[in-house]
């Protein structure tokens, strides 16, 4: 005779379903920050823009857009609008023709440090009303998972360079 298959509660830790959770509790984090950065009017990709270049003004496009972790012809649309919109303006590099320098306006800057403050606001009600214990060991589990990543990444990149 057989043993009944274990209940689910018995099967252990599933990194599957914990995977679907951070997904979700992405999902929902981004959403709700989307709503807020859209109540000050910007979209989660102009906030990213925006935001980035606070970190570094003076990049080229190429630069912000591995920052962004997309192509030069996706930021481009949505660079051309942000300077039409007076948010960000583009300076000519000298000996470079073909690149320009990005640079936030006053306007740009205003509505990137708004949209940090909604951003820093929600964090601050969820993630950072955590104990300081939990708040350290899942710090500890993000770099550990971001390195097995990292690892995975470098490996696949590897794969197709062969």
């Amino acid at each position: 005779m057989t043993s009944p298959a274990p209940a689910p509660a018995d099967l252990g830790t599933d990194p599957l379903r914990i995977w679907f959770r951070v997904i979700r509790l992405h999902r929902r984090a981004v959403n709700t920050v989307a709503s807020e950065l859209k109540a000050i009017g910007l979209s989660i990709p102009q906030f990213d823009l925006l935001s980035t270049l606070t970190e570094r003004e003076g990049m080229s496009q190429q630069e912000l857009a591995e920052r962004l972790y997309v192509t030069k012809g996706n930021v481009s649309g949505l660079l051309d609008r942000m300077v039409e919109a007076d948010l960000v303006e583009r300076r000519s590099i000298p000996g470079d023709r073909r690149s320009n320098a990005l640079y936030l306006t006053r306007k740009g800057r205003e509505l990137a440090e708004k949209g940090i403050a909604a951003q820093r606001a929600y964090v601050q009600r969820t993630l950072g009303s955590l104990p300081e214990r939990d708040l350290a060991e899942l710090e500890r589990i993000v770099l550990a998972w971001r390195e097995r990543a990292r690892i995975e990444e470098d490996a696949a990149l590897a794969k197709l360079q062969r």
